[in-house]
């Protein structure tokens, strides 16, 4: 399986966990929350916000667009500070983003 092929199951495996779980928001957050210029917009989104909002599509779009994907990634340890402990899918989500994190582990 390519490297694009791999980063797309893994998108979908997370899309699908936060769809599973109730955690998929019908409706974006105020376009001023888009503006941040903190990382994972910590100051105008929640955290899953921003991985439906800004994380998701923007790779979506470098895979659409046969863009070069990041050659180191990471995001798996925001949200290990991020989630709440007692959040029932926190175990769950954390093992899809490490998953999709470790894509991005070494050069390909």
């Amino acid at each position: 399986m390519s490297r694009e092929n791999q980063v797309l199951y893994r998108l979908q495996a997370i899309e699908q966990l936060l769809h599973d779980a109730g955690l998929w928001q019908s409706s974006a957050p105020p376009s001023e929350a888009f503006n941040s210029q903190e990382p994972f917009c910590v100051d105008t989104m929640a955290p899953l916000q921003w991985l439906q909002w800004i994380f998701l599509p923007r790779m979506h779009a470098l895979l659409d667009a046969g863009s070069a994907l990041p050659v180191k990634l990471a995001i798996a340890p925001y949200y290990e500070v991020a989630l709440p402990e007692d959040m029932p899918e926190r175990t769950e989500l954390l093992r899809t983003l490490s998953l999709f994190d470790q894509l991005f582990e070494h050069d390909t």
